[in-house]
C-alpha cells in the first residue's frame, strides 16, 4: 500500500516536472517567435491559460499551447505592453538617480525601487487573473493591483517565489532553458488560482451568494 502511495507519489512528481520543463521550452519558443516585446505577453497568457486547466485537475496538453497563443496574440499584447514600458521606464530612471550621490538623487532611487516592487507584486497577478477572468483589459492591471495590496501575504509570498526563481537561475544558468520560466509561471499560476478562489468563496459566504465571477475585496 505504501509503496503503491509512494510510486504514484513519484509518478506525479516526475509528471508535472516534465510538463514544467515543455512548458518552459514552448514559453521561450514563443516569446522568440515574437521578437521577444511582442510574444512574451501572449506566451505568458497561454502558458497561465494551461496551468490554471492543470491546477484545477483538467487536462491541460500542451499542444494547446500554439492555439492559445494565436487566440490571445492581440489582447495579451495590449495588456503585457503597458507593463513592459512602465518596467523600462522605472529601470531608466533608477539607473540615472542611483547614481547620484545627493539626498535628492538617493530619495529618488529608493522611492523608484519601492514602485518597482509593487509593479512586480501586481504583475504577479495579472496573467494568472486574465487566464480565470473574463474582463475588459483595462481592469485587469486596476484589478491585479488591488488585489496585489489588499492580499499582502499572498503577494509577498508571489515576490518570494519570484526572488527565489531569479536567484537560482542566476546561481545555475543552466535552468535558465530547462525550467525557470516554466518553474514561475507554473508555481505562480497555481498559487494564484488559490488565492482567488479563497478570495471569492470568503466575498460571496460574507454576502450570501454564489461566488462572483471576480471580485477583489
Amino acid at each position: 500500500m505504501l509503496s503503491g502511495t509512494f510510486s504514484a507519489r513519484a509518478y506525479s512528481f516526475f509528471d508535472t516536472l516534465l510538463w514544467i520543463a515543455c512548458l518552459n521550452m514552448l514559453w521561450v519558443a514563443f516569446t522568440l517567435l515574437g521578437l521577444g516585446v511582442a510574444g512574451v505577453g501572449p506566451a505568458t497568457a497561454a502558458a497561465h491559460i494551461l496551468v490554471r486547466r492543470r491546477a484545477r485537475g483538467e487536462a491541460a496538453p500542451l499542444r494547446g499551447f500554439a492555439r492559445e497563443y494565436a487566440r490571445n496574440f492581440g489582447r495579451a499584447n495590449l495588456l503585457a505592453l503597458p507593463i513592459l514600458a512602465v518596467s523600462v521606464a522605472l529601470a531608466v530612471n533608477w539607473n540615472y538617480f542611483a547614481g547620484g550621490r545627493d539626498l535628492f538623487s538617493q530619495l529618488m532611487a529608493g522611492g523608484i525601487f519601492v514602485a518597482a516592487i509593487f509593479l512586480a507584486g501586481a504583475a504577479c497577478y495579472v496573467f494568472p487573473m486574465y487566464a480565470r477572468y473574463d474582463l475588459p483589459l483595462r481592469q485587469y492591471l486596476m484589478l491585479s493591483s488591488r488585489f496585489a495590496m489588499r492580499h499582502l501575504a499572498g503577494t509577498v509570498i508571489l515576490l518570494f517565489v519570484t526572488a527565489a526563481v531569479a536567484y537560482a537561475s542566476g546561481a545555475v544558468p543552466g535552468l535558465v532553458p530547462f525550467f525557470s520560466a516554466g518553474a514561475w509561471l507554473y508555481v505562480t499560476g497555481w498559487l494564484c488560482d488559490r488565492f482567488f478562489t479563497a478570495n471569492d468563496e470568503s466575498v460571496a459566504a460574507a454576502e450570501g451568494q454564489p461566488v462572483p465571477a471576480v471580485s477583489t475585496a
